[in-house]
């Protein structure tokens, strides 16, 4: 039986609630707010001291750290470890609680922070190991050098936190310490390490696809199934790479062939040198909804994960630009988070030589030495998702002796695991992993039951009482990205570039790049599996070992490209390169091009007849939010003959509408409302609960019921269950190719909707879309007003930035003293200016272009960037949110590099001495 002395997973709500009384004790510190004494005290006693010296007993000479206005720094020192110390004291004065959290997040200590409410949470990550697993990194495969590096960040944090209270390094710890005697502990090289697995999470690829497919077959047959997965559309949207194969002799990737062989230059650039065995697709159904549910769980830190995560970012050769040097633009798009995921700083040597040899600056992670994204003096680059599959789910025939392969049953590798509970008695677990990876399904007891159901196979062993679930992820296995980090701040050329890609295993990123010299290129990095069999789009029979993986990809047969003829190269989670090019299997899942080929169409547009691109251009392209939806159905919603002259009166916003998705947009506002309500007639209520959004409720006839509905077999009232910023469908630009073949037919089994007390069936498209249109009139009408002519498109798009930690649920007056926000945004789903909602959810933007950065190579000091947020974690401090306007505008900051430049920027000097 499995394992499980946790209770089933509580529902996201439960789970905040849980927190109230901490919130109410918050509001206590809120007093600052209005001035009370003992607030005012307290936040500003945990605000960073920016001028002046600090003595650091570490350091082996004088560090400078220079801010400008914005509160980013930048760090000047004589010798590497002098600079990651200081970069550790800097991240610590500034974002310290958000490191703390992050770490407890990843060990799946959160409760002994929170409380009761975070057992599950930690239960499951405790499970996954990622902390076990970044332990053994670190010791076992990181260089002496990395390691050294990351003890002198170590070193520096804990410099920052010596002698000081709790209260005295962030605000929170002061509200923790009414229901909490929690004490912060010293910071480790591997409280570093662990946080890439938290982003490895974030961008694991198509784990929700691969379960989704499984509970959608309790409603849809396989062809229907199939129709809601289509394959990636090649002819519309361009991959990546052009052109390219893998030499059947060298058995290394040629980016100049395609699939005659064709010889290119190398890579430097000096031309020198569940399907088959289960019998079906489908695991348990409400089994798999327990894993959903428990997935859902780390969203509450981390944000959603589904088919609208993912980023942009391209490069442009300087024969397109003004310049005549390289362009690079990144904008990872993110759940929003407050403070920011990124932290912007730069890393300079006073003097580059063999022994400091950093000057680089970018983007970085609070908690992790070195600069994520960003430039050094000679290349810069940038980051998109790959999307690889990089994680299986398989069914597991268990027994209390362990679990089945080839007819033999293997025991589980188990080990203890103890959740201390803040105010609580502690919790303890029992993991069980099989050769692959961990028993997921011990955290929940709707997995208990696994495969009780599924439509297995004769050769499938017999299921008693259920399948288990287990996971295999290569980011649960020890790897380099670490190693990777620092070597990448201090490339110089593309083979230094490509040296450092090989190490970047987890998560498999789009890296792209440019040169002073002049060149641009791309990568595609990562631990990428090969099957034996399979194509891992649904849950593996486990108990066969043909299903097992056979090795991963070789780096050097992963796709790249250096200087192609077209001058640019854009990656926006789009296919990486077209199966006629390269026969290695990355993924069946990609994001299906919407913003990719925007981008594309986007440059071409401005370089035809010898155009060039400038650096505004650039940061246009950023914002730009058309939307591609709009372009096919719009057209249509035009055509239908409306008689209702409420709904005509909607209707005629949409005539000369140019499809853009701006704030103050009455039209984009309406066709929004329309497109969710097409989703949600067309395919939401055909959906099985476990997939729709929580309090979606429909009438529907019982899965298991035969025959015409009668009074023996009656409809049952059922109700979605799926959190709403993950439920289905989601109105990505995987729905807009299902819709794209289907707006051709006026009749389709899509288009078919039941009677309701207000309206009739609908047979065909254009019925639907009427109903759709009348059914956004009136749920614009209670949402914005009966006047059309008020309406706008941000009234409904909505940021609110929410403290991750305490500021997610509770009364109004603490949201208002953590929170920021509501910001009435622009863009949208699948635009380049991805502010994307979930349509089965409702409009409220839950992911974001993170940052966004615009890189002048070669003239530095020209380069742009903004944050989402600010430099600063302290709720009240000038630089918590001081980006975000500028952010939600579209606007950059001047992005100083240079000495001179820094200085002139500079608003506050911090020496810290030793």
């Amino acid at each position: 039986m499995p394992s499980n002395t946790t209770a089933p997973p509580a529902k996201k709500k439960g789970r905040r609630a849980r927190l109230i009384v901490l919130l109410l004790v918050l509001a206590l510190v809120g007093a600052v707010a209005f001035g009370g004494w003992w607030g005012v005290g307290t936040v500003r006693a945990s605000f960073p001291q920016t001028t002046g010296e600090v003595r650091i007993d570490a350091l082996s000479g004088d560090v400078e750290v220079k801010r400008d206005a914005q509160g980013v720094p930048q760090i000047y020192a004589d010798t590497e470890a002098d600079l990651f110390r200081a970069q550790g004291y800097v991240q610590a004065q500034d974002r310290f609680y958000e490191m703390d959290v992050r770490r407890h997040l990843t060990a799946g200590r959160l409760s002994e922070m929170f409380g009761e409410g975070q057992v599950e949470t930690d239960a499951f990550l405790r499970t996954l190991g990622w902390r076990q697993v970044a332990q053994q990194e670190y010791d076992k495969v990181l260089t002496p050098e990395t390691k050294k590096n990351l003890q002198a960040y170590a070193e520096g944090v804990n410099a920052y936190l010596k002698d000081r209270a709790p209260k005295d390094v962030s605000v929170e710890y002061a509200a923790l310490a009414f229901t909490n005697d929690y004490a912060i502990e010293p910071w480790t090289p591997v409280d570093s390490v662990a946080w890439l697995k938290a982003m490895a999470w974030d961008l694991r690829g198509n784990m929700q696809d691969e379960i989704d497919r499984s509970l959608l077959t309790s409603r849809l047959t396989p062809a229907q199934i199939k129709q809601l997965y289509p394959a990636y559309p090649y002819e519309l949207h361009e991959p990546i790479l052009d052109r390219g194969t893998v030499d059947p002799v060298t058995k290394k990737f040629d980016p100049k062939a395609g699939k005659d062989g064709k010889d290119g230059e190398d890579a430097d650039g000096s031309g020198t040198g569940a399907g088959e065995g289960t019998g079906g697709p489908s695991a348990q159904l409400a089994a798999l909804s327990g894993l959903s549910d428990v997935l859902d769980q780390v969203p509450a830190l981390l944000g959603p994960n589904g088919n609208g995560i993912g980023s942009n970012s391209w490069v442009v050769s300087g024969e397109l630009t003004t310049s005549g040097k390289p362009l690079l633009a990144n904008d990872p798009h993110l759940a929003p988070m407050l403070p920011s995921l990124w932290y912007q700083m730069g890393l300079h040597c006073r003097s580059v030589s063999a022994t400091c040899r950093y000057d680089v600056a970018g983007y970085t992670f609070s908690g992790m030495p070195g600069v994520i994204i960003g430039h050094n003096d000679s290349i810069a680059w940038g980051l998109t998702n790959l999307g690889a599959d990089v994680t299986d789910l398989y069914l597991e025939k268990v027994s209390p002796e362990g679990y089945l392969v080839d007819g033999k049953v293997k025991p589980f590798d188990t080990r203890e695991e103890t959740i201390k509970v803040a105010g609580g008695s502690n919790r303890t677990i029992t993991v069980r992993s099989t050769d692959r990876g961990p028993l997921v399904s011990d955290r929940s007891s709707e997995l208990e039951k696994v495969g009780q159901k599924a439509p297995v196979g004769n050769a499938a062993p017999d299921r008693g009482t259920g399948y288990g679930v287990s996971l295999q992820w290569t980011a649960l296995q020890p790897g380099k990205s670490m190693d990777a980090i620092f070597a990448l701040n201090l490339a110089k050329n593309f083979k230094q570039f490509r040296a450092a890609a090989k190490n970047f295993e987890v998560p498999s990123q789009n890296l792209v790049y440019a040169d002073t010299k002049g060149n641009i290129g791309y990568q595609s990095p990562g631990k990428i599996p090969r099957r034996a069999t399979g194509d891992g789009t649904l849950p593996a029979p486990g108990w066969d070992s043909r299903y097992r993986w056979k090795g991963y990809i070789p780096f050097e047969q992963l796709p790249y490209e250096y200087n192609p003829d077209r001058g640019y190269i854009v990656t926006a989670n789009q296919a990486v390169i077209s199966p006629d090019q390269y026969d290695e299997l990355l993924t069946e899942d990609w994001g299906y091009g919407s913003r990719s080929q925007r981008i594309n169409d986007l440059i071409e547009s401005k370089t035809k007849d010898g155009g060039k691109i400038s650096p505004d251009d650039m940061r246009t392209m950023q914002t730009d939010n058309r939307s591609e939806i709009a372009t096919l159905l719009n057209p249509l919603l035009l055509k239908v003959d409306i008689s209702d002259p409420y709904v005509r009166e909607a209707q005629k916003l949409l005539e000369g509408w140019d499809y853009t998705q701006e704030p103050d947009s009455a039209a984009a506002a309406y066709f929004n409302a329309v497109w969710r309500n097409v989703l949600k007639l067309s395919f939401g209520d055909k959906l099985p609960k476990e997939v729709r959004a929580e309090g979606d409720c429909v009438n529907v006839r019982p899965v298991d019921a035969t025959g015409p509905v009668d009074e023996q077999n009656k409809l049952v009232r059922e109700c979605g269950e799926r959190d709403p910023d993950s439920a289905q469908p989601d109105g990505g630009d995987r729905w807009y190719e299902v819709v794209r073949p289907l707006l051709k037919q006026e009749k389709n089994e899509w288009w078919v909707t039941p009677a309701t007390r207000t309206d009739p069936a609908t047979e065909t498209r254009d019925q639907l879309l009427a109903r759709a249109m009348k059914d956004a009139r009136w749920e614009l009408t209670a949402k914005l007003g009966k006047d059309v002519s008020t309406w706008s498109w941000g009234r409904l798009h909505q940021l609110t930035l929410k403290n991750q930690t305490l500021g997610t649920a509770g009364p109004g007056v603490v949201q208002q003293l953590l929170n920021r926000g509501p910001w009435n945004l622009g863009g949208g789903e699948a635009a380049v200016d991805a502010t994307g909602w979930n349509a089965a959810g409702g409009y409220e933007v839950i992911w974001v272009p993170s940052m966004r950065m615009v890189v002048n190579v070669g003239d530095w000091d020209r380069s742009r960037w903004v944050n989402l947020t600010g430099a600063s974690g302290h709720a009240f401090h000038a630089n918590y949110t001081d980006q975000t306007d500028a952010w939600s505008k579209g606007e950059l900051y001047d992005w100083a590099y240079g000495k001179a430049a820094v200085d002139a920027a500079a608003k506050d000097t911090l020496t810290l001495k030793p």
